[in-house]
């Protein structure tokens, strides 16, 4: 699926995300989170994670909008 992240466009699939993020240690969640694997991470970790850019570079309602689009369930650290 293609999705926009910081004016760039990448095309990600669901088990790409997985596997990217498999064994990265989650940083303490303190705002948006997203579900990859049963394990929560902050929107702004994964984003890095998966574009390879500066977490300056993105704001965390891109990622959490291409996460939602791609089946992942988003929440807030209130949830």
């Amino acid at each position: 699926m293609r999705v926009t992240i910081a004016r760039r466009h990448f095309y990600f699939h669901r088990n790409e995300v997985e596997e990217a993020m498999n064994g990265v240690t989650p940083e303490p969640v303190t705002g948006v989170s997203v579900e990859i694997g049963g394990v929560s991470y902050p929107v702004m970790q994964v984003g890095a994670v998966i574009t390879r850019q500066d977490r300056r570079d993105f704001s965390s309602g891109e990622v959490q909008r291409a996460m939602a689009a791609l089946g992942f369930p988003c929440r807030t650290s209130v949830d």
